[in-house]
C-alpha cells in the first residue's frame, strides 16, 4: 500500500501529522533530557571530589547550556541553509563527540576537561533542540502546534529519568556519602580515591554512545518533510540575519516570551542543580546513591505534571493552566525556604510537577506571536538561547548559597524566577480574554 503523501501548507505547516516521524523526532527529546539529568549527578560527584563551592559545581551548567547559546543561532544558520533533518544528524553527531570525550576527561582527571566534554554534548544539544522543538510544532495543523510541542516535550522527564538511574547506578558507589569518606582519608589516600571516582563518570557515557549511534542510523534513513515557507523565487524574499533580528525585537510579546524562557529554565536547572544536595545537607544519614532517588521521584513528578497539564489544557486555555501552576509552585519554592526538616526536600520534588507544560508552551505561543513565518527558524534559535537560563540562573543560586551559607535560602533565586513566568502567563491569559470579549461583542453586534 503507497504511503500517503505529506501535503505541506505555504506557511510550513502540514496539513496531516505523519505519525513515524513525528514519533521518531519526539525520541530525541529523552536524549537531550537523559544529558542534562546527568549533570544533576556530576554536580554532587564533582562538589566532593574536587572540592568545589557551590557555585563552582554550577559551573557545570553553566559549561551546559552556555554551549546551547552559542550554538543556537549558528544552527538556525544551517536549517535556513539545508534542512532541519541535516541539523538533527549534525546535532547527533556532536552529541557522539562530546560523549566520547568523556573517555579521556576521566583519564585526566581535571575539572576543565570534563567541562569540556560537557560543552562538545551541549554544541549538539544545540543543534538538536533549536531543530526539533520549531520541527515539531509544525508537524501537523498550524492550530495544534503547541499542544504538539508538548506531546514530544511529554517525552524529555523519561530520558531525564533514565540519566538518573544510569548516575544513580554507574556513577554514585554504595557506603557512606563521599564528603564523610574524604573527610577520614590522608591526603594521598584522597588523591587516590578520587581518581578511582572519576573513572565512574564514563560509564554512562558509554551506553549512550551506542544509543545515539542507532537513532542517527534510523533518521538518516527516514524520509522527511522540508516544513518550511514557501518563498515566492520572484520576490526573493529570504531575510538576513539584521533584518530578521529587528523584525523580531520590534515585538514586545517575543520579547517577553524571550524573558519568561530564560527564567523558567533558569529556575528549573537551578533546583534540580541542588536537590541532591538539599537531600544530603537535610539528612547527614543520606549518601549520594540514596539522595539521587528524590531526582527519580522529581522527574516522574515532572512527566506527570505534563499529562495532567495537556488533559487540562484541552478543557482551560494554556495559559490559565500555567497561571495556576505557576502560583503552587511559587508556595512550593517559598516553603523551602524556610522548611527545617526533609519536607523541604518533597517541596522540591512536588515543584516538578509544576514545571512540567512551562518550557513548550513558553516556545509553542512565543514562536506563534511571529506572523510572518519567513522568520521561523531564527525565532526559534533565539528561543533556544534563552536556554542560556540554565547557565545563569543556577551559578546566582551557587553564590547566594555560598554568601548566605545556605542551601535552602538560596531556593528563593527559583522562587522569584516563577514569580515573573506567573506573571507572564497572567498577562497573555488577559490578552486572551479581551480578544475573546472583543470577539463576542463583534458577534453581538453583526446579529
Amino acid at each position: 500500500m503507497k504511503a500517503e503523501p505529506l501535503i505541506q501548507q505555504n506557511d510550513g505547516y502540514l496539513k496531516k501529522t505523519p505519525i513515524f516521524q513525528f514519533i521518531l523526532l519526539s525520541i530525541l527529546f529523552p536524549l537531550w533530557g537523559a544529558a542534562a539529568s546527568l549533570n544533576d549527578i556530576l554536580i554532587a560527584q564533582f562538589k566532593s571530589v574536587f572540592t568545589l563551592s557551590d557555585f563552582a559545581t554550577a559551573l557545570v551548567q553553566s559549561a551546559f547550556y552556555g554551549g546551547y547559546f552559542l550554538i543556537a543561532i549558528p544552527a538556525s544558520m544551517v536549517i535556513k541553509k539545508t534542512t532541519y533533518k541535516i541539523a538533527v544528524l549534525i546535532g547527533l553527531l556532536f552529541y557522539i563527540i562530546g560523549c566520547s570525550l568523556f573517555f579521556p576527561a576521566s583519564h585526566m582527571a581535571t575539572y576543565t576537561m570534563f567541562l569540556v566534554a560537557i560543552f562538545a554534548i551541549a554544541i549538539g544539544l544545540g543543534f538538536l533542540e533549536t531543530s526539533a522543538n520549531t520541527y515539531s510544532s509544525m508537524m501537523g495543523p498550524r492550530e495544534s502546534a503547541t499542544l504538539r510541542l508538548n506531546i514530544s516535550q511529554t517525552f524529555t522527564p523519561i530520558g531525564s529519568i533514565i540519566g538518573i538511574l544510569l548516575g544513580k547506578y554507574l556513577i554514585f558507589q554504595e557506603g557512606e556519602s563521599l564528603e564523610k569518606q574524604l573527610a577520614r582519608m590522608t591526603p594521598e589516600e584522597a588523591h587516590d580515591f578520587s581518581l578511582a571516582m572519576l573513572q565512574h563518570t564514563l560509564q554512562p557515557y558509554k551506553y549512550m554512545i551506542f544509543i545515539l549511534i542507532a537513532v542517527l542510523i534510523v533518521f538518516l534513513f527516514t524520509k522527511y518533510p522540508s516544513c518550511k515557507v514557501q518563498v515566492d523565487q520572484k520576490l526573493k524574499s529570504t531575510p538576513g540575519m539584521k533584518e530578521t533580528l529587528r523584525y523580531l525585537f520590534k515585538n514586545k510579546r517575543f520579547g517577553k516570551g524571550i524573558i519568561a524562557q530564560f527564567l523558567y529554565v533558569g529556575m528549573q536547572v537551578a533546583v534540580w542543580s541542588f536537590t541532591i544536595r538539599l537531600a544530603l545537607v537535610l539528612n547527614d544519614d543520606l549518601n549520594e546513591r540514596s539522595a539521587s532517588n528524590f531526582m527519580v521521584y522529581s522527574f516522574i513528578a515532572f512527566f506527570v505534571g505534563k499529562f495532567i497539564a495537556n488533559f487540562l489544557m484541552t478543557r482551560f486555555s494554556p495559559q490559565k493552566v500555567l497561571v495556576v501552576y505557576s502560583i503552587i509552585g511559587t508556595a512550593l519554592l517559598g516553603y523551602i525556604v524556610f522548611a527545617t526538616n526533609m519536607s523541604a526536600v518533597y517541596a522540591a520534588v512536588a515543584v516538578s510537577m509544576l514545571f512540567g507544560p512551562c518550557w513548550a508552551t513558553i516556545y509553542g505561543e512565543t514562536l506563534n506571536v511571529v506572523q510572518d513565518k519567513k522568520y521561523t527558524e531564527t525565532a526559534g534559535a533565539i528561543l533556544v538561547m534563552a536556554i542560556v537560563g540554565g547557565a545563569v540562573i543556577p551559578a546566582v543560586q551557587g553564590i547566594a548559597s555560598d554568601l548566605l551559607g545556605s542551601i535552602q535560602y538560596a531556593f528563593i533565586v527559583p522562587m522569584l524566577c516563577f514569580v515573573y513566568v506567573g506573571y507572564y502567563f497572567y498577562q497573555e491569559m488577559k490578552r486572551e480574554q479581551a480578544i475573546d470579549s472583543s470577539a463576542s461583542d463583534y458577534t453581538s453586534i453583526q446579529s
